[in-house]
């Protein structure tokens, strides 16, 4: 069950606000009733919607996995000009957001869904579902810097939860390392922010896992529909995430 005017604005019908107003001006029937009440809750797969006469269908749940290219806003939309995400979805009807965010210059695996249930529950921050990015970072960072990553570091905005830390790659002749970081938060710029926080800032950053989900070989600006089993495993981690949160709290 869920509210009408969303119902209405996840079928394209109009905006948020511009269903509400349609709501009030008696212009929605649910089941025959006329419905001027907003908040009003109903079931888009039994419940027969129409709007000024016409049946309102309720929009197909999609999600989908995109490689995002560097200098790409996460976004629907971007009132500069700037290219969005959803200009590479050539082919999807459907209105889907980003669910959480890659920053203007960082690249790799995003998801998109326009099921809002799925998106909160993989972004909420108690859920504590991994993501897995590699950073390109100057210098050699020791191993006691790494270190403390690994046990949680402080930014201005608090102590990061514990990360995953693992050496890649060193170039000497460039003064660079590549590091494999996993985190469980999703704090604005918060791999960036890290690095900098051990004076090693990052070069290049790119997501390759949300959850068990791997970029792999989707070429960068492409996408591709997530598979039930995947949909699946990202609740059942979000899920986990969620119990083992509440347990820990009963515990303190």
């Amino acid at each position: 069950m869920e509210r009408l005017q969303k119902i209405l604005a996840q079928a394209g019908v109009a905006s948020r606000r511009k269903c509400e107003e349609m709501i009030l001006a008696g212009k929605v029937e649910v089941n025959g009733e006329l419905v001027t009440t907003l908040g009003t809750k109903v079931d888009p797969a039994t419940d027969i919607i129409k709007v000024a006469g016409r049946l309102i269908r309720g929009e197909n749940k999609i999600y989908i996995m995109f490689n995002k290219p560097k200098g790409v806003i996460t976004s629907a939309s971007d009132d500069k000009g700037r290219k969005v995400v959803t200009d590479y979805l050539k082919g999807i009807k459907e209105r889907v957001y980003p669910v959480g965010r890659l920053d203007y210059d960082t690249e790799g695996l995003l998801l998109l869904t326009n099921d809002g249930e799925f998106a909160n529950l993989l972004t909420h921050p108690k859920h504590h579902v991994p993501k897995t990015y590699l950073a390109t970072v100057k210098g050699v960072p020791h191993g006691t810097a790494l270190d403390k990553l690994k046990a949680g570091i402080k930014l201005e905005d608090g102590m990061t939860a514990p990360a995953e830390v693992e050496y890649k790659d060193i170039d000497e002749a460039n003064k660079e390392t590549v590091i494999s970081i996993t985190i469980h938060e999703g704090r604005n710029r918060q791999v960036r922010r890290m690095f900098e926080a051990i004076s090693h800032p990052v070069i290049r950053l790119k997501r390759i896992s949300f959850g068990d989900i791997l970029l792999q070989n989707l070429k960068r600006g492409s996408y591709r529909h997530l598979t039930k089993d995947e949909i699946n495993h990202l609740q059942q981690i979000a899920k986990a995430g969620m119990l083992k949160a509440n347990l820990t709290r009963k515990d303190t």
